[in-house]
């Protein structure tokens, strides 16, 4: 059985959670200028690695409107490390400030806690997810969304049912400079005619992990750490020691990620899924390639291909020309294509003031995110589908409104979802 947050669970955290402090400085009170603490989202950061460490608490921590109130992390270095760093920026000491746990349904039993951002591992994203829901969280997770295809499902499941806010981390669509938006913005407008083949350029898929056995980094809840994953030894390529300053190689491998085509995947193949509007939907065919790690393609309903391969980003090719999107780059052939302004009547996409800013306006207004979990998923999906076309050398059909295989009982079999280990089944996404 999954480990849910049964009525006994809860009471129990409950009673020990509410003895946790809450974070409010004196100055709160209205010696400065920050907003009144019963007006702040308290949130939690479920994951304190480099993601957090470089993006999340420093983002989250200038934002008037939010409390920080506790931090989870199953390594005892970094858990701390984060704790202290939230404690210093509002001025408290440790005992009276941000809660620290190694247990994420810790964080989801409190009551006072309002959203959770998820920055794991991505074999950790989709359990926490849809727990968070079931506890009535509003949810940013990273990208890529899920682990499988299940997930991904279930996770869409669980955002709906439960009415939760949801962020994928797909920042991109926030981009400070706009480059993607407004790609998306002329290509939607009609810009290079009906768009025929897209190229996404990123890495490659996972392989199974081989790593050696090495001494257990101590204070780090390795079990923990490993969840539905198989139980393999400690090795720090997986979880490296202590606070670190690179993002780990655990997504090389098959079990805990979908590889280089899965990091980068998920932000170019959502900027690709984004311009040709198919946020709810995605390919019915994948055709796996010759030379094994690149070249996949995806066929769509509409007669579109994609290509897994060529230049950083994203290559649309159309009828009246070709755009060319990616991390600093907006080029086109014709020029023309990008260098005419946008007209009133062409597509104006909605234009975020950030990632985290729109996630906790959306919290307050109730309404969908520029990432909404629909696009976190389909996204995740494109993904999956390709790395399974890849590993099995299979070609696949596939129906992205049923969630299935066609035609295909062997992969509905195998392919939607992954081994677990227990008690780390997928949740029910009933409360």
């Amino acid at each position: 059985m999954p480990p849910r947050l049964t009525r006994r669970t809860f009471v129990k955290t409950f009673a020990a959670a509410t003895a946790l402090p809450t974070i409010i400085r004196a100055t709160a009170w209205g010696a400065d200028e920050r907003v009144a603490p019963s007006e702040r989202i308290a949130v939690a950061v479920i994951g304190c690695g480099k993601m957090a460490n470089d993006y999340h608490l420093p983002s989250l921590l200038k934002i008037d409107d939010v409390q920080l109130v506790a931090v989870c992390e199953v390594d005892r270095t970094r858990r701390e490390h984060a704790k202290a760093r939230v404690d210093k920026h509002y001025g408290v000491e440790a005992a009276d400030g941000c809660a620290a746990t190694d247990d994420f349904r810790e964080i989801l039993a409190r009551p006072d806690i309002d959203a959770v951002c998820i920055a794991t591992p991505e074999h950790w994203h989709a359990i926490p997810v849809i727990e968070a829901c079931k506890a009535g969280k509003d949810v940013y997770c990273e990208k890529p969304l899920t682990l499988s295809i299940l997930e991904a499902q279930r996770c869409i499941e669980a955002v709906n049912k439960h009415q939760r806010v949801f962020q994928t981390g797909s920042q991109q669509r926030s981009s400070t400079f706009g480059q993607f938006r407004l790609g998306c913005e002329l290509i939607r407008s009609g810009r290079l005619g009906e768009v025929r083949r897209v190229t996404v350029g990123v890495g490659g898929p996972s392989r199974w992990c081989d790593l050696p056995e090495e001494p257990l980094e101590p204070g780090l809840n390795w079990d923990m750490w490993l969840g539905p994953a198989p139980l393999r030894p400690y090795h720090s390529t997986l979880s490296p020691r202590g606070v670190h300053n690179h993002f780990p190689a655990w997504r090389a491998y098959r079990e805990y990620s979908g590889g280089g085509h899965a990091d980068m995947g998920a932000h170019h193949y959502d900027i690709a899924q984004w311009a040709l509007d198919m946020d709810h939907a995605g390919p019915v065919e994948i055709i796996p390639p010759e030379k094994a790690g690149e070249g996949v393609r995806y066929l769509y309903a509409n007669g579109i291909e994609m290509v897994h391969g060529g230049p950083q980003g994203c290559v649309f090719e159309g009828a009246l020309g070709t755009l060319h999107i990616g991390r600093g780059v907006l080029t086109s052939d014709p020029e023309s294509i990008v260098k005419e302004p946008l007209r009133d009547d062409e597509v104006h996409l909605f234009r975020s003031p950030g990632h985290h800013r729109n996630w906790l306006d959306c919290i307050k207004s109730r309404d969908k995110c520029v990432a909404p979990v629909e696009a976190g998923a389909h996204t995740a999906t494109v993904v999956h589908l390709g790395n399974l076309a890849y590993w099995h050398n299979r070609r696949l059909k596939w129906d992205p409104q049923n969630w299935r295989f066609v035609g295909d009982d062997e992969a509905n079999d195998k392919f939607l979802d992954n081994p677990r280990r227990d008690p780390w089944q997928l949740p029910a996404v009933e409360a």
